[in-house]
């Protein structure tokens, strides 16, 4: 099982390389670490749980974080509708987006980045992405609101990007035009 102790901090190097491919069909190990980070996400939003192992609540989780370079992400939330978004997924691409922009009032965090950077993060308002499922099904998937932010911020671990490279160094809550706040 993941802990805390698993996730590797913020100036590590392997959170800014571009993470490989992984060959399809997945090893056996690339399936266990896929689903292990999937459980990581779970188990940390179990309060009972997360407290037995001192996990730090996460929505998302992705490959590069647990210092493996490989194109997977884990990402298990609900949306402002009450639907359910649980995924672990190989090899997910952005493979369309929209020109309008979104951003949390609140901020981001990271489970790599220990204290609270605050800014706003400009992301795509909506996405499409593509992927491979644990179960090894290519799905795609149309997703708004927090689902879209989850998703960019974790697909950005795979290319070696962290949150707060997109928050205006000199104007961190600087508005951003035209974009969507959502509340989390």
């Amino acid at each position: 099982m993941l802990t805390m102790e698993n996730i590797i901090r913020d100036g590590h190097p392997t959170l800014r390389k571009v993470a490989e491919e992984v060959v399809l069909p997945p090893s056996e190990e690339d399936k266990q670490i896929l689903a292990s980070l999937l459980e990581y996400v779970k188990n940390s939003q179990n309060s009972e749980i997360a407290a037995k192992y001192s996990l730090r609540p996460g929505i998302g989780l992705a490959a590069p974080q647990i210092n493996v370079s490989k194109r997977m992400i884990a990402v298990h939330l609900t949306d402002d509708k009450g639907t359910l978004y649980s995924y672990a997924l190989y090899n997910p691409k952005i493979i369309s987006h929209s020109v309008e922009k979104a951003y949390l009032q609140s901020g981001e965090g990271c489970l790599s980045v220990d204290e609270a950077i605050p800014g706003y993060v400009p992301r795509y308002a909506r996405i499409t992405i593509k992927g491979v499922t644990l179960e090894g099904e290519e799905v795609k998937l149309r997703l708004k609101g927090l689902p879209a932010i989850c998703f960019q911020h974790e697909i950005d671990h795979l290319n070696g990007v962290m949150f707060y490279d997109y928050i205006d160094k000199n104007d961190p809550f600087k508005p951003i035009e035209g974009a969507i706040a959502i509340e989390r």
